[in-house]
């Protein structure tokens, strides 16, 4: 492929004024920088990923080797004991991120349809500004607004549901709303990127707007709404300041959705400043885990969307 390249570079230059020559070879020049540019950013993309997770791993082994598999079962975090299980923690951040999923999922869909096909003119911009203003508000904010009015709103008007306000329902829900803006943005720029006349054409035969949604623009723009729904879940599963705020904080394990409870997140950063020894290198290993639980997230995710790629007709 180098020599069929290099061979019609130089038909090129054959007949060339020597200025034409010299603007071949200078462009032939930035072209081999501009490509080992790019491969090396690509490069230290894999590097930067690799470094980060071979510093968690070694940083996170002596926490790992002195419990071995109790780290991942034991039902209880508590430093002044030497006791490190992550199972609390663990399941704090599934229950949380799925929760929000469950939520932001179905109403993010439900925005960006209405914003791309049913909402008038004059609302559009206006609506679509105010979803990127949301997506911009710092997670802090969200935690605050949690703890001041969610959870107090919960607890006096679902006692039975929600006796302390806060909980992993209610780091759910506050989950749910901040990733709610990502998810519809997104979703909302995907869906514009099919042709109008796509559209029109479907209205022409008939089709209401959700056949039109259903089976013309969704199959057309599945890779990034699967995408869009993957960053969700990536913020999600990292929030760390709003849940902090809401979770509850309880370190031991309690199988319920609505109880109190810690996510990985908000346990590095409740301890990790105080933290030495034993301790500090079990929070260093949480880190670790939280880097492997998303990275085989995003695994998952792309292995669906190849099953969707063959299963779709040619």
């Amino acid at each position: 492929m180098t020599q069929s390249t290099s061979g019609a570079s130089e038909d090129v230059t054959l007949g060339a004024t020597p200025t034409e020559q010299s603007a071949v070879k200078r462009n032939r020049r930035l072209d081999g920088l501009f490509e080992h540019t790019t491969r090396g950013f690509a490069l230290l993309v894999l590097l930067l990923l690799g470094t980060i997770m071979m510093s968690l791993a070694i940083s996170g082994w002596p926490a790992l080797s002195e419990f071995g598999w109790h780290f991942f079962t034991e039902d209880r975090w508590a430093a002044n004991l030497d006791r490190f299980g992550a199972l609390p923690a663990i399941y704090g951040t599934l229950v949380t991120s799925g929760i929000a999923i469950a939520i932001a999922v179905p109403v993010s869909m439900g925005i960006a349809i209405f914003l791309t096909e049913k909402c008038p003119a004059a609302l559009r911009r206006p609506l679509g500004t105010t979803v990127e203003l949301l997506a911009g508000v710092p997670s802090i904010i969200y935690g605050m607004w949690g703890v001041e009015v969610l959870a107090p709103f919960l607890q006096s008007h679902f006692p039975t549901i929600f006796p302390a306000g806060t909980g992993l329902a209610t780091a759910g829900l506050i989950l749910a709303v901040m990733i709610i803006p990502f998810i519809t943005a997104i979703t909302r720029d995907v869906m514009l990127t099919v042709p109008p006349m796509v559209r029109e054409s479907a209205y022409g035969l008939g089709c209401t707007t959700w056949e039109v949604t259903r089976s013309v623009i969704f199959p057309s723009v599945k890779g990034g709404l699967v995408g869009g729904v993957i960053l969700g879940l990536g913020r999600a599963l990292g929030e760390t300041m709003a849940v902090t705020f809401v979770i509850g904080n309880n370190l031991f394990f309690n199988p319920t959705v609505t109880g109190q409870g810690t996510s990985i997140a908000a346990l590095i950063a409740n301890q990790f400043p105080e933290a030495d020894g034993l301790q500090r290198s079990a929070l260093l290993a949480l880190g670790l885990m939280l880097f492997v639980i998303t990275f085989i997230v995003l695994a998952i995710a792309r292995v669906m969307l190849n099953r969707m790629d063959r299963r779709a007709p040619k």
